[in-house]
């Protein structure tokens, strides 16, 4: 429905999802967290789907962040029972996605809107996009994982700096923080996001899960056991036909053809 707060769709390999509550710069509520949850996990069942692409709708906003009002209204046991175990259950879930993710940000990602943006793989940013952690400024801090996100992310005297002050970031000073992959013009975004979609979408499904996981777990690990996990995750994909599939095209000389097995 198009007045759905949560839209999704799939074509050619790549599972779109789309925040759809221009009105309100698409803002989190429970409702439309809901929305999210059970549109990612109806792309993550959809065997044709290989890449997920998360946006906003609209020109302004990706997502502007939460519900202000919703916040106001809560205590904080409520708050811990209600909006912040869905908001964080959520986020987890897209972090967790065995499908690569990429978050086209094609506005504000404020607030919640920067925290949805720490949980995906890769970041494009249209060149109007501005980023932040302005919770402070409301008698907040970022509470939907950013604070723990943002200083793994980044340096943490910047992370401090952004979330003390609640300063806010340009698309090309998120870039050259390492927050996101590139600038990109507002116009081209949608085209330019899809297009590195569909490229992805063109590898191995499974060696894509496995690669997702080795990198999800190893930043957990010390060194010595990660690289231990990546020897065996490794040794998984060279029983899978795609890895055979992919080096006998190699040898010869054709497009490797990847099933997902």
């Amino acid at each position: 429905m198009a007045d759905a707060a949560v839209l999704h769709e799939a074509r050619d390999g790549v599972g779109l999802i789309t925040i759809n509550r221009p009105k309100t710069l698409n803002a989190l509520d429970i409702a439309t967290l809901n929305a999210l949850e059970a549109a990612l996990g109806a792309l993550e069942a959809d065997k044709s789907v290989r890449v997920v692409v998360i946006t906003g709708a609209g020109e302004r906003a990706f997502v502007a962040g939460g519900d202000i009002a919703d916040l106001n209204s809560r205590r904080g046991l409520a708050h811990y029972q209600e909006f912040a175990e869905v908001i964080h259950r959520v986020f987890r879930r897209v972090e967790a996605c065995d499908k690569p993710t990429i978050a086209a940000v094609n506005g504000w990602a404020l607030g919640g809107g920067a925290e949805l943006l720490l949980c995906t793989d890769i970041r494009l940013v249209a060149d109007t996009a501005t980023i932040g952690v302005p919770e402070i400024t409301l008698g907040l801090f970022p509470g939907a994982g950013g604070s723990q996100r943002l200083i793994r992310q980044t340096p943490l005297c910047r992370a401090k700096e952004l979330m003390f002050t609640g300063d806010r970031l340009s698309a090309e000073e998120a870039v050259a923080l390492g927050l996101a992959n590139r600038v990109v013009a507002q116009a081209k975004l949608m085209d330019e996001t899809m297009a590195l979609a569909r490229r992805i979408a063109e590898k191995s499904p499974l060696v894509l899960k496995l690669l997702k996981r080795a990198v999800r777990d190893g930043l957990e690990m010390p060194l010595p056991v990660a690289l231990s996990h990546e020897q065996a995750v490794i040794g998984l994909v060279l029983d899978s036909d795609d890895a055979h599939e992919g080096c006998s095209a190699f040898l010869e000389k054709r497009p490797a053809q990847f099933k997902g097995r």
